[in-house]
This record gives C-alpha cells, structure tokens and sequence, in this order.
C-alpha cells in the first residue's frame, strides 16, 4: 500500500475530518489535538510540519505560521479503527496559542475548580500582537 492509498483509507467523519492528537516525541506529553482532512495530511507529509484544516475558519493552517512555534513530524500513527491519528513531534516553543506549552495546561479537579497547572513560556500578546487569536480561531477543537 503507498502513502495515498493510505490517506484515502482513513476513516473521516461525515465532513471529511479526522481527529489528529499531537504529542511531544521525546516526553510523550500531549501538546494539542486539531483537525486533518486528507489533504492537509498530505501537506504535513510533504512538508515533514503538521498542517490543520480550520473548521471555524475553512481554512489550511500550518502549526506555527504566525508563532514560529512549529512542530516538526518525528511519526505519525493510526488508531484501531483508522478513524483518529496520533502524531509524535519536536515542538518548537508552545503548542498553545495562549503561551503554554501544552493546550492542556488546565486540570478539572473533583470540585469543579479549574487549575492552571503550566507556567506560560511567551506572552502572547508579544508574538501575535492585536491580532491574538481566540480559542475559537486557532484551536478548532
């Protein structure tokens, strides 16, 4: 089986998208999760960087295009069902586009308090200036 045969038999939801889980390669630590479709898969095959399809924006988005905290592809996995893939990278600064490291920098705890558990590595406002995106814009989750 080639690589397009391969992209083409995932299994994407009814909009053509398949969730991609992102971990750092050498910690394991999960950084984010975003979107794929076929096409943005082949680009982060092609390019060897993750690439995303924005479902508020319905758009192709590179990880690190406005940050330069870019993840660099190490593996890219599939799941049992094909139907959702787990990609190890280098992170190259934050995954998140508020500062942290991980998007995962929030922990519930069992009486509903949310805890900030991370320390910000930049100031968002500096690398995105007035155009800082929102949750909704940039993670697509």
């Amino acid at each position: 089986m080639n690589l397009e045969s391969t992209i083409s038999n995932l299994k994407y939801d009814a909009n053509g998208l398949i969730p991609a889980i992102i971990v750092d390669a050498e910690n394991k630590q999960v950084l984010m999760m975003a979107y794929m479709n076929a096409e943005s898969l082949r680009m982060t095959f092609s390019t060897g960087k993750t690439h995303f399809w924005s479902r508020s924006r319905g758009e192709y988005w590179m990880k690190g295009q406005t940050s330069g905290h870019i993840q660099e592809v190490k593996a890219v996995y599939v799941d049992c069902d094909a139907d959702t893939l787990l990609i190890e990278v280098i992170q190259h600064g934050a995954a998140c586009h508020e500062g942290y490291r991980s998007c995962f920098y929030r922990k519930i705890e069992p009486d509903g308090e949310i805890k900030i558990i991370a320390e910000k590595i930049f100031d968002p406002s500096a690398v995105y200036g007035k155009n800082q995106p929102t949750s909704e814009q940039k993670s697509d989750k």
